[in-house]
C-alpha cells in the first residue's frame, strides 16, 4: 500500500511515513523503537524521562532510541524543553514499507520488519485476551476474534484492502482531535492480516 505522506491541510501531521531504506527498516524493527513510536502516536509528545516511565526502560536507553528514530524520520523534536527534557513527537500516524521489492536487501529488511511487527501484534493480542475478563459486557460482545477463508485473485484481495481503508478512514481524525470522539469511545486496535494460505492444497477444478 502506498500512501502520500505530504502534510495535510491546516498543518496536521502526515497520515503515514514510508520506509524504503534497508537501514531504516532494520532500525524500526527493534521492539522498543516500535513501542516508542506507538506511544508517541497515542500519548505524545513526551520526553525521554516520560518514555522511560511508560516503557520501564532507562532514560538513557529511551533517549538513545528516540535519536535513532529521529535519524530515520520517524520522530522529531517537539517545541519546548531542553536537553534530556526536550519533548519528542511522531512524524506521522502510520508507518508503511514495501510489500515487494526487486532489491534483495530491501526485500529482506522489509520481511524482517513485517515479522517483528507481527510478533508485536500477537503479543498485544495475547495480553488483551488475558485481560479480557475485566471488560464490561458491552465491550466483550463488541470485540471480534475470528477468521475467514476466501478464494480470491490478487486484484480482489487488494480491492478488499482498499475498501477496508475507506471504511476506517472516517474514524482516524478522532486520534488527534478528542472533540470528535463520541461519549464512550475508547482506543480500539484493529488488525488487518490477509495472506495466501500455503498450508491448504490448491486444488483446481477440471
Amino acid at each position: 500500500m502506498t500512501e502520500n505522506s505530504e502534510p495535510q491541510p491546516g498543518g496536521e501531521q502526515p497520515r503515514s511515513i514510508r520506509l524504503t531504506d534497508p537501514r531504516a527498516l532494520r532500525a524500526y524493527a527493534h521492539p522498543l523503537r516500535m513501542s516508542l513510536v506507538g506511544l508517541l502516536r497515542s500519548s505524545g509528545p513526551f520526553t525521554a524521562t516520560r518514555a522511560a516511565e511508560l516503557t520501564g526502560e532507562s532514560v538513557a536507553s529511551c533517549s538513545y532510541h528516540l535519536r535513532i528514530l529521529a535519524k530515520y524520520g520517524l520522530v522529531e523534536e517537539a517545541p519546548g524543553g531542553r536537553g534530556r527534557e526536550k519533548p519528542w513527537r511522531a512524524t506521522a500516524r502510520y508507518t508503511e514499507w514495501p510489500e515487494y521489492s526487486e532489491d534483495a536487501t530491501v526485500a529482506e529488511a522489509a520481511d524482517a520488519l513485517s515479522t517483528a511487527v507481527a510478533e508485536r501484534y500477537f503479543e498485544r493480542v495475547t495480553r488483551a485476551l488475558e485481560n479480557r475478563h475485566r471488560l464490561p459486557k458491552e465491550w466483550r460482545e463488541a470485540e471480534q476474534f475470528g477468521d475467514s477463508l476466501l478464494h480470491l485473485t490478487p486484484e480482489e484481495l487488494a480491492g478488499i484492502g482498499e475498501r477496508i481503508d475507506e471504511l476506517l478512514r472516517p474514524y482516524e481524525a478522532r486520534a488527534s482531535d478528542p472533540s470528535l470522539r463520541p461519549e464512550g469511545a475508547r482506543p480500539v486496535s484493529i488488525l488487518r492480516i490477509a495472506y495466501l494460505d500455503q498450508d491448504i492444497p490448491d486444488i483446481e477444478e477440471e
